[in-house]
């Protein structure tokens, strides 16, 4: 498995309900919009109210909602297949016995893995 550090220092905010996502950079850094709602309706707007979270360039995090900042990000080189199974534990489980903590953001080809702020080295 290949890693590569991504330049940028990230965010990860977490937005209330109803909240607009700020538009994503024109520059390539890594960005994140994410809504998961309760899943006990079906329409678009149920998702509101649920968990909304961004994840940016620390310098564009959102003023006056949680945020978690100095985050970097691994990325596992893709594009990674679907039929590959354990690629988030392989590269979770040393993390784990060093005692760091991640944050994991998929997408259908990439994953990336944050390590928390106060285990970067």
């Amino acid at each position: 498995m290949e890693l590569r550090v991504r330049p940028e220092t990230l965010a990860v905010c977490r937005l209330a309900g109803g909240t607009l996502w700020p538009p994503p950079p024109g520059d390539g850094s890594l960005f994140s919009a994410t809504s998961a709602g309760d899943g006990t309706a079906g329409s678009p707007e149920a998702g509101l109210a649920g968990e909304r979270s961004l994840v940016c360039r620390e310098d564009l995090a959102p003023s006056g909602i949680p945020v978690e900042r100095g985050w970097r990000a691994l990325t596992v080189a893709g594009p990674l297949d679907f039929a590959l199974v354990g690629v988030v534990a392989d590269l979770t489980a040393p993390l784990a016995r060093a005692g760091v903590s991640v944050f994991i953001l998929t997408t259908p080809t990439t994953c990336w893995s944050g390590p928390t702020p106060s285990t970067w080295p």
